[in-house]
């Protein structure tokens, strides 16, 4: 018989610490299970007169929620609750560990009243649902917030992104989560490039408590300048954003998915991490990058910008999306076998590393010469004016021409300008420059490093730990490290070199290679001009405008679930 209401000595400040019960198995009335639910665990022992270990303990930060119901017979008395885990267990098929399902599902038959034995099992699926809030997984040192809830979401699916196989993901390995959770959602299809840009530019953000994103990284892309074109812009870019891959690179979430110190997860493995995080509804900073093209176009990008060979190999694959992410490395090959060299000026605003000062020392305060976290803008931010780059392979096949025009010239000090022609733009475009870039038509300030090398393999700027998900590129980095990670390959290397620093990546060792040609700088700002006349530049995976362009960090600007 359960105790229906809990012994007063286990009462703490008049919250209950520990609950206990006893109920059968949901398919065998004979077995009987002794259930008690702490403040972080829920223990389920079986009643048995045979010794043996019977006790399993159920961690609830590893609970995404607990439902009570009635039974499928209509003439069962008795009432159900089911807790739903995704605890980390050995994979079947190989070492090592992922998060898996396990459910919990026990009858409670205390009377012969069906709604006092369903008022019983809502009690404890309710206890288990507050508990486990509180129990989310949370790294140290980091300040969370959280979703409301219940929290409506508005979920975007790219049906094209990877294989075209993201709709499927979702209601195979996502959707059943989400209603373990109770968490409700509008599901959207995108129909066309910039459809996600469109709808949340316009959308009446006060429905929704989140944004996730089923696809790849370009659709991100398009959700984050949406939201950075509104008249609310400031408010908008609060709205937590969720991101569940399904598409080929799938580096966000492989990022958020390292972040939550988890161990490495592929495929429908951190399908699973991912919609994991979602469930429990953290939230977190994560710096954006503001990029400026001179054709006065402001782009807001949260994972990198890439020149030469990993721009080469992003738009070159697209031909081989139908394999997935093995695309890459195809393309990876491909360009491998007639590796190019792009001329172009490259200087960055390194960041200063604060000096380490001997322990007992005392460190005296000095203002900072810059703020640590720059304000965007005192007004609105620029219009983003559609991408109208030549022979734009876009996620949905839409292209789209632009005939802009660009001279480089050198300007004295070793300092880069470019001259571009006068236009005219709107008034929101000429919204305050970011506090750390001069104009485009401007040298670079004395404190900027200007690189003396010329000639370049790649160039490319990362704000997330990964760049892909089998492509670990910055070990250290952070999604609100308000850090620009800067690497660049100068020419001279050999493909089987370059090769290998790309396998090497794979683990995170590329920059313990000792490859004399690998340069990495930490920075807050940077400025490319490329002198080759053709090439590609793109920024999250898309392609922009091939010409002069600088970004500088902008940190904590919008909001992350995570773990």
């Amino acid at each position: 018989m359960e105790n229906s209401e809990p012994d007063p000595s286990r009462q703490r400040n008049g919250v209950v610490s520990v609950l206990y019960g006893e109920f059968t198995d949901a398919l065998n009335d004979r077995v009987r299970y002794s259930v008690s639910l702490t403040e972080s665990a829920l223990t389920v022992q079986r009643i048995s007169s045979s010794p043996g270990r019977t006790k399993v303990v159920f961690n609830l930060t590893d609970c995404v929620g607990c439902r009570a119901h009635r039974g499928l017979d209509g003439a069962d008395v008795g009432a159900y609750f089911t807790a739903y885990f995704y605890p980390f267990k050995r994979r079947w098929m190989s070492a090592g560990v992922a998060r898996q399902k396990v459910e919990q599902r026990f009858r409670v038959a205390l009377v012969q009243d069906p709604l006092a034995n369903l008022q019983e099992a809502e009690r404890w699926a309710r206890a288990i649902r507050d508990a486990s809030v509180l129990q989310a997984p949370r790294r140290d040192g980091v300040v969370y917030a959280e979703v409301r809830r219940p929290c409506r979401v508005m979920i975007l699916v790219n049906p094209q992104s990877g294989r075209g196989q993201a709709l499927q993901l979702f209601t195979g390995h996502v959707q059943g989560m989400l209603t373990e959770a109770a968490v409700p959602y509008t599901l959207v299809i995108t129909e066309h490039q910039n459809h996600a840009r469109e709808l949340v530019r316009k959308a009446d953000l006060s429905q929704w408590d989140a944004l996730v994103i089923m696809s790849g990284d370009g659709l991100l892309f398009e959700v984050i300048n949406g939201l950075m074109e509104r008249e609310d812009w400031q408010e908008a870019i609060q709205t937590p954003l969720g991101i569940l891959p399904g598409g080929s690179g799938n580096a966000l979430a492989a990022s958020v998915h390292h972040y939550s110190q988890s161990p490495p997860a592929w495929n429908e493995e951190l399908l699973l991490s991912c919609g994991f995080m979602l469930c429990k509804g953290l939230v977190g900073s994560m710096d954006l990058v503001s990029i400026h093209l001179a054709s006065r176009q402001r782009l807001f990008s949260f994972l990198s910008l890439a020149w030469g060979f990993v721009a080469d190999v992003d738009m070159e694959s697209e031909k081989y999306r139908h394999v997935g992410a093995i695309r890459f490395l195809m393309g990876t090959l491909v360009r491998l076998a007639s590796l190019r060299v792009y001329q172009g000026r490259l200087a960055y605003l390194p960041v200063i590393e604060a000096p380490k000062l001997p322990k007992g020392s005392i460190k005296a305060h000095h203002p900072p010469s810059t703020p640590q976290h720059p304000s965007l803008c005192s007004s609105l931010p620029c219009r983003l004016i559609p991408n109208t780059s030549p022979n734009q392979n876009s996620r949905h096949n839409h292209n789209s021409t632009n005939s802009n025009r660009y001279t480089i010239t050198n300007s004295s000090n070793n300092a880069i300008t470019t001259k571009r022609p006068a236009t005219q733009c709107e008034s929101k475009i000429r919204a305050q420059e970011d506090s750390l870039l001069p104009g485009l038509d401007q040298p670079v300030p004395q404190s900027w490093t200007v690189v003396r090398e010329e000639d370049f393999v790649l160039v490319l700027a990362i704000y997330q730990s990964h760049l892909a998900e089998d492509l670990w590129t910055v070990p250290g980095a952070m999604a609100d490290d308000g850090v620009i990670h800067l690497f660049y390959v100068t020419a001279g290397i050999s493909r089987p070199a370059l090769l290998r620093l790309f396998l090497a990546m794979e683990k995170g060792g590329h920059l313990a290679c000792g490859c004399p040609h690998l340069v990495y700088e930490k920075v807050k700002a940077l400025r490319l001009e490329p002198i080759s006349p053709q090439g590609m530049i793109t920024v999250d995976g898309e392609m922009v405008e091939y010409g002069p362009v600088q970004a500088q960090i902008q940190p904590g600007l919008a909001r992350l679930i995570c773990g």
